[in-house]
């Protein structure tokens, strides 16, 4: 089969661990809240009501993308464009350009900010890599002023963020939301995951700080995950109603690469 993703894909080895999954959702929540076009987000009402459901499907979508055939892909992609033209003609309105293209960025940028804070540092090629993949996840869905390689790509991030991002009334809620469906404990572990991985333009606005309880900690659960402990903690940090989303990371990963 011809897949979207190559089997031996550094992408693969990213998507296909569900810690390094759960950190790119914790820094798109960040972002996500800082974002001037999030108000699309309320429109639907979606996002308010169910935060986490709302990002856990977005990473769903990339991950689905990412360890399918490239016909399926093409056809999930061809998805998520409708899905959101649909949502336009429901306002009568359109997305602007730059917010879907920062939603990509976002991806791109916390696939690899996550990996080097659980696992290790990537080398250019492989950010390259990454870069490409998105890159085609971004062409197929008709989006404009995409640079064409990572290095090129890192300036453009840049300028996007600086134009893209601000703390508003919906950042607040946002937060308020994230607090409401965790609790304080797994609220306070959300934000000090967040610490380790977003840009210096996010964490001035969050108003954060660099240091974060987690990374005395990240050593013990590295060597957790050495001893296989590393799902008992998963499931005391998650809600109880994801924790079967998280489960079918590994086993969604293991299926296709049975089939590659």
């Amino acid at each position: 089969m011809d897949f979207f993703v190559q089997k031996n894909s550094i992408v693969r080895q990213i998507w296909g661990k569900s810690d390094t999954v759960l950190f790119i959702f914790a820094g798109a929540a960040a972002e996500f809240a800082l974002n001037k076009a999030v108000d699309w987000l309320y429109f639907t009402g979606r996002l308010p009501t169910d935060p986490l459901g709302r990002l856990f499907s977005t990473v769903s979508y990339a991950r689905r993308i990412i360890f399918s055939g490239n016909d399926r892909a093409l056809k999930e992609i061809d998805s998520i464009y409708a899905i959101h033209k649909t949502v336009e003609n429901n306002r009568g309105d359109t997305i602007p350009d730059w917010a879907y293209r920062d939603v990509l960025f976002m991806l791109i940028h916390y696939s690899i900010a996550s990996f080097e804070v659980l696992e290790r540092k990537l080398s250019p090629e492989e950010k390259q890599e990454v870069y490409d993949v998105f890159y085609r996840f971004g062409t197929r869905m008709k989006l404009k002023e995409l640079p064409t390689n990572y290095v090129s790509w890192r300036p453009k991030r840049k300028s996007d963020m600086e134009n893209d991002l601000e703390k508003g009334e919906y950042t607040s809620d946002l937060f308020l939301q994230y607090k409401k469906h965790l609790g304080r404990a797994r609220y306070f572990i959300l934000v000090e995951g967040q610490k380790l991985i977003i840009p210096d333009k996010v964490r001035s606005l969050l108003g954060f700080s660099r240091f974060s309880f987690l990374t005395p900690i990240l050593p013990f659960y590295k060597l957790s995950k050495w001893m296989h402990l590393d799902g008992l903690i998963k499931k005391l940090l998650l809600p109880k109603k994801y924790e079967q989303e998280i489960r079918e990371i590994d086993v969604y990963k293991a299926a296709y690469q049975n089939m590659a």
